[in-house]
């Protein structure tokens, strides 16, 4: 057996808060003769105000890196593959295949979003349109539960994840001859079920490795008895008082969760089907056709959850969005973006913000700087500002974590305690005082040798035992 010291991985996160997801890893061999490995697991966005400026670079060479690894189709998590190419990466990105076929819809709307904003900023994009040829063109699509080799040392396995159609963990072994493995386990986003697919477990043979697991904490501060569902009566009481409903939505996953909910509302004879419902966004209108198309299109959509439209719904493009706006009867309108801050969301925001009676109702997770974050926190009857446009908050304005597609702190301290033989836990992807705080329960109810809280500020060695050390980066 050769010298541990010789054989390890550093890990680092490119991304301080939520958004933004960029892990680092770079492998030293044992063998001085051999370069070192270096690879990303995600390449994402950065949403939160402030943090603008992460977008425009990497603190590392993408010239140098040998493949990269995605493990979902969200813009945080891979709405900077294209800058990556455009900064020399010319390796694989390993995906799985649902999220393969996804990829395109997504990168080139974000690529539209990112030139819109720069024109109205008046500043330059950061990627261009070949970028986003060029990086579809590296994907390669990969089945769950099949090991794959990406390099002579690095095997992967993509692994089940209910967060969202495609969503993957992904593990990864990297070995050397006479040396133990370095197990590597990356949640990404992660929740262990979802209405769309069965989720699998997590294969024993993995549960019983000595592991290093880089592990979400969007909602590590918060345990799933917290959650108090509000999104049915709210939009129930809102609809009979003869109100209008504006609800941001995600364009995938969240849409199509919440139309499946109307669904469900209808069926159970709680909402009216003449209540008419109206869908807004070019992206989630054409992720909902994939959903509903003829096999799933090889999304692994459960055969009976392919007819989950609710009765009465329309399609809005942008001629018909003008009678929509401007229609003064009792609807429902889901419309993207899910923070409001893009997409036809401002229009409609914008035209019922000042509408007494009206309700915004958003559904999920809102960045700090968004307009979804802005209209929660301002007082009832404050002036706002919408797309430029300032009108006084009469509106009601709710939000609800109940159709989240992460797990809370509970289900991943759960999900934690399933494995046999943790040696490091490396919490990442949450704001900056709720990862210190999982961190601390981790400590508490997880029997693991090591935690440690994932930033720009360190990169953690581990070697086949876990932890070897931390190093302090010029990168913070």
């Amino acid at each position: 057996m050769g010298s541990k010291e010789r054989f390890y991985a550093d890990i680092m996160a490119m991304n301080p808060g939520v958004t933004g997801s960029c892990n680092l890893v770079i492998v030293r061999l044992p063998n001085p003769d051999y370069p070192r490995i270096r690879f990303t697991v995600d390449c994402g966005l950065f949403q939160e105000k402030g943090d603008d400026n992460y977008n425009e670079d990497f603190p590392f060479d993408p010239d140098k890196l040998d493949f990269c690894l995605v493990t979902h189709n969200h813009v945080d998590h891979i709405g900077r593959l294209p800058l990556l190419v455009k900064k020399g990466f010319n390796n694989y990105i390993y995906t799985t295949e649902s999220t393969r076929k996804l990829l395109p819809l997504s990168l080139w709307d974000c690529h539209k979003v990112l030139k819109d904003v720069a024109k109205r900023k008046h500043i330059k994009v950061i990627y261009k349109s070949e970028d986003v040829s060029n990086a579809l063109s590296l994907v390669k699509g990969c089945e769950y539960g099949k090991e794959i080799q990406v390099h002579e040392n690095v095997y992967v396995t993509f692994l089940k994840n209910g967060h969202l159609i495609g969503a993957a963990l992904v593990f990864v072994r990297i070995t050397y001859p006479g040396y133990d493995d370095i197990n590597l386990l990356f949640t990404g986003d992660y929740k262990g079920e979802n209405v769309f697919f069965n989720v699998e477990p997590v294969p024993e043979r993995i549960l019983e490795l000595p592991l290093t697991i880089v592990q979400e904490s969007t909602y590590g501060d918060m345990d799933s008895e917290e959650i108090h569902p509000c999104f049915k009566e709210n939009i129930l009481k809102c609809i009979e008082q003869g109100g209008t409903v504006i609800a941001p939505v995600f364009s995938l996953g969240r849409s199509q969760e919440i139309l499946y909910e109307l669904r469900l509302m209808q069926d159970s004879g709680e909402l009216n089907p003449e209540i008419p419902i109206y869908f807004d966004g070019k992206l989630a209108i054409r992720y909902t056709h994939l959903y509903i198309a003829s096999g799933g299109r090889g999304l692994d959509i459960k055969e009976e959850m392919k007819d989950f439209l609710p009765k009465n719904l329309t399609f809005v493009d942008k001629v018909t969005r003008g009678e929509v706006l401007n229609s003064n009867t009792c609807k429902i309108v889901l419309t993207t973006s899910g923070m409001g801050s893009y997409g036809p969301a401002q229009a409609y925001i914008s035209q019922y913000i000042r509408r007494k009676g009206a309700l915004i109702h958003f559904t999920g997770y809102t960045a700090e700087g968004t307009l979804g974050a802005r209209l929660k926190e301002a007082p009832e009857n404050s002036a706002v500002e919408v797309a430029g446009i300032v009108a006084k908050k009469l509106a009601k304005v709710e939000y609800t974590t109940e159709y989240s597609a992460h797990a809370k702190a509970d289900e991943m301290i759960d999900f934690l305690n399933q494995f046999k033989n943790l040696k490091l836990v490396l919490v990442n992807h949450g704001e900056p005082e709720v990862k210190e705080q999982f961190a601390d329960r981790i400590v508490d109810c997880v029997d693991t040798k090591d935690v440690g809280i994932l930033g720009r500020r360190y990169f953690f060695r581990v070697n086949p035992y876990g932890l070897a050390k931390t190093l302090s980066t010029k990168f913070e």
